[in-house]
């Protein structure tokens, strides 16, 4: 279905080098990108241009710009959301769709990676060594930072600094001009080292869903739709919150099946059981 096809990778920030492996490999796929594709007309992550969609109605949207430009009928497109995790509310997460479209066969697989493996942040600047203490912590200069006067002002902004020389001028630059320096992580991801790995994995993980076909029908993608808790307590046997079965579901027949104990374990440990430790 997918071996000797093209394939068009919608980006112009460099995933290709961590897609286009994976996918050459697993599936004999011939990889290609668009330079003409500017992506950033969906939304940029320094908020010029906002993202009206959600993160995989923006995937969608450019894997169909990159079809219509170069007409391919195969493309994948990647999505990035930054901010608190949705369980651990105080850390930063790096939240990764990766939407794989073929119009040929009428496929859609997505796979999400979310992590905390992240650099993601932004602070308010008000003098040279705050600025050198929160290049460390965000990798630099190996992973580049943005400058401006303060979030939401897009005058003069400065992108994709990645050296020590340029992030003093252009911190003594707006301290010149605006008495302000607001400094934060370049999110785009050949900029961002952290962000390009999780993209990677995000890729890993629709190589294994594409290779997992529907037992009725054959067709890529039988992925999991929905999961169900209650696994149960192994001192009590009440339902504790973790997963008891995972349901998948094929896109193209709508075939179901339960699969239960998907992490390997019939029981799980009291720690998570509410009534052994409320």
């Amino acid at each position: 279905m997918l071996k000797d096809r093209k394939v068009i990778i919608a980006t112009k920030h460099g995933k290709e080098k961590v897609i286009a492996p994976i996918l050459e490999k697993e599936f004999g796929l011939i990889c290609t990108v668009d330079l003409n594709l500017d992506t950033d007309e969906l939304g940029t992550f320094t908020g010029e241009v906002a993202r009206k969609d959600d993160p995989i109605t923006t995937a969608r949207n450019k894997c169909k710009m990159a079809m219509e430009l170069s007409n391919c009928d195969m493309a994948i497109a990647s999505e990035g959301s930054f901010g608190p995790h949705p369980d651990l509310f105080f850390v930063p997460a790096d939240d990764e769709f990766l939407l794989f479209m073929d119009m040929k066969n009428d496929l859609e697989i997505v796979a999400r990676e979310l992590t905390t493996e992240t650099n993601f942040r932004g602070a308010e600047i008000h003098s040279e060594r705050e600025l050198k203490d929160f290049a460390n912590i965000a990798k630099f200069p190996s992973h580049a930072l943005i400058l401006r006067r303060h979030i939401g002002d897009f005058r003069d902004i400065k992108k994709g600094i990645s050296d020590w020389s340029t992030l003093q001028e252009g911190y003594r630059f707006f301290m010149n001009t605006g008495g302000k320096v607001y400094a934060e992580t370049d999110m785009r991801a050949m900029h961002n080292p952290t962000r390009m790995l999780a993209i990677e994995r995000a890729a890993q993980k629709l190589a294994v869903q594409i290779k997992s076909l529907c037992p009725q029908c054959h067709t890529p993608g039988f992925c999991i739709k929905e999961s169900k808790k209650g696994l149960p307590c192994e001192v009590c046997d009440f339902p504790t919150r973790s997963i008891l079965c995972s349901i998948y579901t094929c896109k193209k027949c709508n075939f179901s099946e339960e699969k239960k104990y998907p992490n390997g374990k019939m029981t799980e440990n009291p720690m998570h059981c509410d009534l052994c430790n409320p």
